[in-house]
C-alpha cells in the first residue's frame, strides 16, 4: 500500500515528511516486543484505505533514538501528526477511536477533503460498530483514563487498573454523534459502557458485579505483565546497554564512558533510549547504565571498567562467561 509504509532511518523518515508535503502524514513510533504496538499498526493499515492522500508512516523508536529523543517519545505506542513537515498533533497510548478521530479531523482541516477518494461518508451505526471492535476491550467514557471527567468514570478505570484489564477508550464528551447514537445503537442509556470483542458487557454496576464475583478477568482481556515486557525487551538482542541519551549523544558521564568502552570493544550492541523505572526494580540494580548479555545483567560502569581491566570484558560480551 502507497500510502502505508516504515522507515528505517533517519534520513528516510524525512524523505517520507516531505513526500507527503501539505497531506497528513500519521508517524507511528512503535516498538516490535509490544503487542499493543502491533494491534496500532492494523488499525494505521485500515485508515490508510480511508484515506488514500494520508502519508501512514511505521517506525521504530529504538531504531531512530535521535528522531525519538528530538520529538520526546517516552513510551510506545506514540503518534505524531505531520503537515507541511511541521508537528501539528499527538498522541500517546493504543487508543484506536481517538487515533480515527484525529486523523478524520486533520485530514480534513488545512486542506483534503474529509473523506478521501470520492467514498461517501459511512452510516452512523456503521461507523460505531467498528468503533466498538477497534479493540479486545473498548471502555466508551466521559474524558480518559489519565482525566475522568465524572465519577462514574473514575471508579470504572480504577476498576481495569486495579485488576490489570488491557483497554482502549474513547471520550464520548468529544463526538456528540458517538455520544447519543451509541446509547440507541446498545440500548444502554448511560455512560460508561465497557465491550468486549465487539459486544456490550454493560457499565459500572456490571463491572463491579463481574470484579466482586472474580469473573471480570475471565470477561476482559488482561495487560501483558510489566515483568514479560521487560524480560523481552533485555532479550532483544545478545547484548543489550539501557543508558540516559544515545550513541551520538549521551546524557550522562557514565553513560558517555560506558558507551566509548563498549565501542572500543568493537562489539555488536543494541541501545534502548528510555530510561524506565520498572527495569530498576526488575534486576535489583538502581542506577544506569545497565548491561545485559543474553538477558543477564552484568552490571553498570564500575563492572564494566573492571572487566575491562581484566581483559575479561570480551569474553563475557560473546556469552563465553
Amino acid at each position: 500500500m502507497a500510502n502505508f509504509t516504515g522507515a528505517t532511518t533517519p534520513q528516510q523518515f524525512e524523505e517520507l515528511l516531505k513526500k507527503a508535503g501539505k497531506s497528513l502524514a500519521v508517524v507511528h513510533f512503535y516498538a516490535p516486543w509490544a503487542p499493543q504496538c502491533s494491534q496500532m499498526n492494523d488499525v494505521m493499515e485500515e485508515l490508510a484505505k480511508e484515506h488514500k492522500q494520508t502519508m501512514f508512516i511505521k517506525l521504530e523508536a529504538e531504531a531512530v533514538p535521535g528522531v525519538s529523543e528530538k520529538y520526546e517519545i517516552s513510551s510506545v505506542p506514540t503518534f505524531l501528526f505531520f503537515k507541511g513537515g511541521e508537528k501539528i498533533d499527538r498522541l500517546d497510548g493504543a487508543h484506536a477511536p481517538e487515533l480515527t478521530n484525529k486523523v478524520q479531523r486533520l485530514a480534513s482541516t488545512g486542506g483534503g477533503p474529509a473523506v478521501v477518494g470520492g467514498v461517501p461518508k459511512e452510516e452512523l451505526n456503521e461507523r460505531l460498530r467498528k468503533l466498538i471492535s477497534t479493540a479486545p476491550c473498548m471502555l466508551f467514557m466521559k474524558g480518559s483514563p489519565q482525566e475522568p471527567r465524572c465519577g462514574f468514570s473514575r471508579q470504572i478505570v480504577q476498576i481495569l487498573k486495579d485488576h490489570n484489564i488491557q483497554y482502549s477508550s474513547f471520550d464520548i464528551l468529544s463526538d456528540e454523534e458517538v455520544r447519543q447514537g451509541l446509547k440507541t445503537y446498545s440500548n444502554w442509556p448511560t455512560y460508561p459502557q465497557v465491550y468486549v470483542n465487539g459486544d456490550l458487557v454493560g457499565g459500572l454496576d456490571i463491572i463491579k458485579e463481574l470484579a466482586e464475583t472474580g469473573e471480570l478477568e475471565n470477561t476482559c482481556p488482561k495487560a501483558i505483565p510489566v515483568e514479560h515486557r521487560l524480560k523481552s525487551l533485555i532479550n532483544k538482542c545478545s547484548v543489550m546497554l539501557f543508558m540516559k541519551g544515545n550513541k551520538e549523544a549521551a546524557k550522562c558521564g557514565f553513560s558517555r564512558q560506558i558507551l566509548e568502552i563498549m565501542n572500543r570493544t568493537g562489539s555488536l550492541f543494541s541501545l534502548f533510549l528510555q530510561v524506565r523505572q520498572g527495569l530498576k526494580t526488575y534486576s535489583n540494580w538502581p542506577t544506569y547504565p545497565q548491561l545485559y548479555v543474553k538477558g543477564e545483567l552484568i552490571g553498570g560502569l564500575d563492572i564494566v571498567k573492571e572487566l575491562m581491566a581484566n581483559g575479561e570484558l570480551d569474553s563475557v560480551l560473546r556469552g563465553q562467561n
